[in-house]
């Protein structure tokens, strides 16, 4: 006899609003419930299809992806998407293009020129304040 467990949505919620990186404080205000509200929802293991709607749509993913999640499908996802068994592992460059060094030396070279414009703008500034106060 094999039993199947019913999936708990609540947590299947919380799961996917994590991997979103959004809080549940944010989920809440935009389904305009509080927080411990939302903490009772993700607590909930069935929820009405109406409200699954709702938490899906602000989550921006379909409502079936709620009753489906598994942790078991994503790591597959995650492990079968990988470069270790990719026959174009050993075309990717893993030297930078770039000399960092020049990178650095143009950031100084920038930054001396700001540094003079600023100094014209300043003696502009002044030269004018002098002209001010000799009339």
């Amino acid at each position: 006899m094999v039993t199947t467990q019913k999936k708990h949505l609540g947590r299947n919620i919380s799961r996917i609003r994590e991997m979103k990186g959004m809080k549940q404080e944010t989920l809440a205000e935009l389904l305009g419930i509080s927080q411990q509200k939302m903490s009772v929802l993700e607590n909930t293991a069935d929820l009405e299809d109406a409200k699954l709607d709702d938490i899906a749509k602000a989550l921006e993913v379909p409502s079936q992806a709620i009753k489906e999640y598994s942790d078991e499908k994503i790591m597959n996802i995650i492990t079968n998407n990988t470069f270790h068994d990719s026959p174009f592992t050993n075309n990717v460059n893993y030297h930078p293009t770039f000399n960092p060094l020049d990178k650095l030396v143009e950031a100084y070279d920038e930054n001396k020129k700001l540094y003079e414009r600023l100094l014209a703008a300043e003696k502009e500034k002044l030269a004018y304040v002098e002209q001010l106060l000799k009339k």
